[in-house]
């Protein structure tokens, strides 16, 4: 059994047996398995043989979330009218807030893949220009930012009664417990590290919307 721990978070792992330490050269597992919660990255050993990194804490709260997942059950007729409700608000927007102009357009594509619409802001200050124009159902916040990061960000539309009920993931290289703790005092509502799973990105984006919109 091999413990782990990342911060406060902790997982077991059942293991075969432990081979050793040995440094690797991270590759791209490609677009199917990068959907795959927990798997960082692939690797090809001197002896020619493909493994898979893991990221065992992914794995541990991808299980975690599972299990606590509530069951919710719709009779016909309320599954109907939700449905009725969406089509006539149209597809969610989702604002994308992040400096890196391949960043934006990798996660516009991904999204608009899944039938959103997206606008992108390549700082904070563009961003609340955005916000002038229109209200997103979503934020996707990077932290690192010139003229004003996503931490100053977060704080000014947290502080507008007209934008502070809008749900922000915080998607960062930043993964630091202080971090992560000044996110929340913020109101941060989800936070994941780069490079994020597709999958668990479009699941949780998902999971609040849904719950802003009751």
């Amino acid at each position: 059994m091999l413990l782990l721990k990342s911060g406060q978070n902790l997982a077991a792992v059942h293991i075969d047996e432990m081979i050793g330490n040995q440094e690797v050269v991270v590759k791209n597992i490609g677009p199917q398995l990068a959907r795959v919660s927990g798997i960082s990255g692939a690797t090809v050993l001197g002896t020619g043989e493909v493994v898979l990194i893991i990221n065992p804490v992914q794995l541990a709260q991808r299980l975690d979330t599972a299990a606590e997942a509530p069951m919710v059950v719709k009779t016909p007729q309320a599954a109907a009218a939700a449905a009725a409700a969406a089509a006539a608000a149209g597809p969610p927007l989702i604002m994308i807030v992040d400096d890196s102009l391949t960043v934006r357009k990798i996660t516009s594509r991904l999204l608009t893949r899944e039938g959103y619409m997206v606008i992108a802001a390549k700082d904070g200050l563009d961003a609340l220009q955005l916000l002038g124009e229109r209200t997103p159902d979503a934020i996707l916040l990077d932290i690192e930012m010139p003229r004003m990061d996503g931490f100053e960000f977060a704080k000014t539309i947290k502080a507008d009664h007209n934008l502070v009920d809008i749900p922000i993931i915080m998607i960062t290289s930043r993964t630091a417990e202080k971090h992560r703790n000044r996110a929340a005092e913020l109101g941060i509502d989800l936070y994941l590290g780069k490079p994020y799973q597709e999958e668990e990105l479009l699941r949780n984006l998902r999971e609040l919307l849904a719950v802003h919109a009751n």
